[in-house]
């Protein structure tokens, strides 16, 4: 099927002129024209494109002397640091596959991951370690562990801070058989003694796995391609119309196991001479504090980062006039919040307004975005090039007319090559149209109007996204169901000003069971075992019973209108305390909602 897909792709009219070329040549071509320009820094420690290359040889070489060959994957576990882009590109110039998973996933989580994709060797944080041992123990097969360590990325005045802070913790990592340190693992590259063999395009190859949720909203790895990933970088740039000049930068808070942090983030703004600033982790006081020291040209982020910079202290008096570009994906971006942030701009001398994007993990990330001069009010844009966009009927490949609401599909480079050992799964997503063109159904409403903008409406699976993160409610109600003392449940995403939407669960406990906050916290516990940090439920509401759909299931959405409507009441409430400066009638609506 692959090959069928691209057997001709590179001999076919498009707007864009495509190289058969794997994701490292890339990188290398531009390296080459730009070897003494910055690639990325990192806590201010900065690499050129030269030194770049010579990292990702090494590790390269590295990965070959402890048995990794060409489709053999290499999981990385880790936060935005040098070691993972090496890395990352190291495992593509040697024809390996990148399995990309987050960093603070449950344990029983990396088990699953390493299981399904057969990873040989799992690179993670000196801080992980212990959990990824752990997850190796259930695992199907061997797994090699690298470990690295902050300290090594870092510049020499805070290397010694660090150490000082993190040696007793950390320095006897790692402590288990088959693990190296990464000190270790890159002096076997550095003392390698054979050339590593021609990187070598192959058109129907899985480079990449991603994890998303598929149509179902279980846990599929996504394989993806160097053609999925390179024709990103070139239509994105060509999206965004923006000159693009040596020395020009980009604050990459978004995460290397996001396909918007990856494909956005690093892979098109490194493959197109954006040098990275690579941000491990983020609050809302250090956001706004990195944004001003470091000045980047281009932000490119979820809604929930730019709702922080708001109201981040200190960005009173900001000069924001060195932004050329400012992205949203990864969830959508409310107009309310674009006007908010368009205001703040232009009051902060930006010539620039914010754009959203739009996209699945399916395509890598977006494959649609606002133009930069002009906004329709509700529309995500247009789509890239060579990207087509077509609404078809909820499981039809028909396709509607203009302003016609219906599934999204999607059809062009970056579309996926399947899930991961999935056929079935791979089947309902990817469908050859009456046109004989393959369309990635996304599972998402909405229309497109007489000019081709495209406008999302919502998502027909049932999916909460919290701070760009896809968290999926069955997934989170089986851990909970798996409880001693819980009898069922029901997860929600409930209103956030900060995530977006948060996760709430609603849990009937067994009979006998008495509710308090001690069985509150026990639960809780038991989520962080089993569930990623971003996932685990920040509420827990306990019921005597959950509303029923007449054919005997838990009525999620009446949950979701009752949170609604409590947040309607609470918002109600809140702007009768402003209009009120007597603490007599601030009390007034409280005894009122009792």
């Amino acid at each position: 099927m692959y090959k069928q897909r691209f057997e001709n792709f590179f001999e076919t009219q498009h707007q864009i002129n495509y190289k058969p070329e794997t994701m490292y040549q890339m990188l290398k071509n531009i390296a080459i024209r730009n070897e003494n320009n910055l690639a990325y820094e990192f806590q201010g420690k900065k690499t050129k494109y030269s030194e770049l290359i010579n990292k990702i040889e090494v590790i390269a070489k590295a990965l070959t002397a402890i048995g990794i060959r060409e489709n053999d994957v290499v999981t990385i576990c880790m936060p935005n640091c040098p070691q993972a882009v090496d890395t990352f590109y190291a495992i593509n110039r040697i024809g390996a596959v990148a399995n990309m998973i987050h960093p603070l996933s449950a344990q029983s989580e990396i088990t699953f991951y390493l299981n399904l994709s057969k990873s040989k060797v799992i690179l993670t944080l000196d801080q992980f370690y212990e959990k990824v041992v752990d997850a190796r123990r259930d695992c199907e097969h061997q797994v090699i562990i690298l470990v690295a360590h902050v300290s090594d990325e870092l510049p020499i005045y805070l290397k010694s801070l660090y150490k000082i802070k993190a040696e007793n913790k950390f320095a006897h990592l790692p402590n288990h058989s088959s693990s190296l340190d990464w000190k270790q693992f890159k002096s076997m590259g550095e003392n390698y003694p054979l050339p590593l063999p021609k990187n070598v395009f192959k058109i129907d190859k899985c480079s990449v796995i991603l994890y998303s949720g598929g149509t179902t909203g279980t846990t599929k790895g996504i394989m993806l391609s160097d053609l999925n990933f390179n024709a990103l970088s070139m239509q994105a740039v060509k999206a965004m119309d923006v000159k693009i000049i040596p020395g020009d930068s980009i604050l990459a808070a978004m995460p290397l196991f996001h396909g918007f942090g990856l494909g956005i983030g690093i892979h098109t703004c490194l493959t197109n001479g954006v040098y990275c600033s690579l941000i491990p982790s983020f609050t809302v006081k250090s956001y706004g504090k990195t944004l001003l020291s470091k000045k980047p040209n281009f932000i490119a982020g979820v809604p929930t980062l730019f709702e922080a910079m708001l109201r981040t202290p200190g960005m009173e008096k900001a000069n924001l006039s060195f932004l050329k570009g400012m992205y949203s994906g990864g969830d959508s971006l409310s107009i309310e919040l674009k006007g908010k942030v368009d205001k703040f701009l232009k009051d902060h001398k930006a010539t620039i307004q914010i754009c959203e994007g739009y996209g699945t993990t399916e395509c890598v990330t977006a494959s649609c975005l606002t133009p930069k001069n002009r906004y329709k009010e509700g529309s995500i844009g247009l789509p890239f090039s060579d990207t087509e966009f077509v609404i078809c009927p909820v499981g039809k490949i028909n396709h509607l007319e203009p302003n016609q609401e219906g599934e999204i599909c999607i059809s062009g480079p970056t579309v996926m090559l399947g899930y991961l050992d999935d056929e079935q799964e791979t089947a309902e997503a990817l469908k050859i149209h009456e046109n004989g063109k393959l369309y990635l159904h996304t599972g998402d409403l909405g229309y497109i109007d007489e000019e081709g903008f495209v406008y999302f409406k919502q998502r027909i699976k049932r999916m909460i996204i919290t701070s760009g993160y896809n968290v999926y409610p069955s997934q989170i109600e089986n851990v909970l169901d798996g409880h001693p003392k819980v009898q069922y449940s029901c997860v929600i995403g409930v209103k956030d000003p900060y995530k977006i939407q948060k996760v709430k669960a609603f849990c009937v406990l067994k009979p006998g069971i008495i509710p308090d906050d001690s069985i509150k916290n026990e639960i809780k516990e038991y989520c962080n075992k089993h569930i990623a940090k971003y996932a685990c439920p920040k509420e827990i509401e306990f019921r005597d019973e959950l509303p029923k759909t007449l054919v005997g299931k838990v009525a999620y959405r009446i949950l979701e209108q009752e949170e609604e409507e409590k947040m309607a009441e609470y918002e109600t409430i809140k702007t009768e305390l402003k209009k009120s400066n007597k603490k007599a009638n601030t009390k007034k609506p409280k005894k009122d909602r009792k």
